[in-house]
């Protein structure tokens, strides 16, 4: 029986901690996905910094990613950027495996 109960508590710390990894690299993700968008914006330093802990916070409105593009796709259109739907959502992608590299190597 004790040898039940170990497994089930050893089940539970691996999913904290897959959990918890996912969040970071979904952060990370949305940190560095604000960096490139405030970069095509023209925004540097502080201003882009604090656009990307915007993005990062967008990530809260929903479940999924929908709520941060939206973000992204209204502040480029509000910008007049030039980036297509399909370009942000590679862009996201690519980010996420550079941001899981990122948060693995820790």
């Amino acid at each position: 029986m004790s040898n039940m109960r170990e497994r089930e508590e050893a089940f539970e710390r691996m999913f904290a901690r897959d959990e918890e990894l996912k969040f970071k690299a979904m952060a990370r993700r949305n940190k560095l996905l604000g960096l490139w968008a405030a970069e095509k914006m023209g925004r540097q330093g502080e201003a882009a910094d604090a656009y990307a802990r915007e993005v990062v916070k967008a990530d809260f409105v929903e479940a999924g990613d929908e709520d941060v593009f939206r973000k992204i796709r209204q502040d480029f259109d509000a910008a007049g950027i030039a980036e297509t739907d399909d370009g942000i959502r590679a862009k996201m992608v690519q980010l996420l495996a550079e941001a899981i590299n990122q948060v693995q190597d820790q």
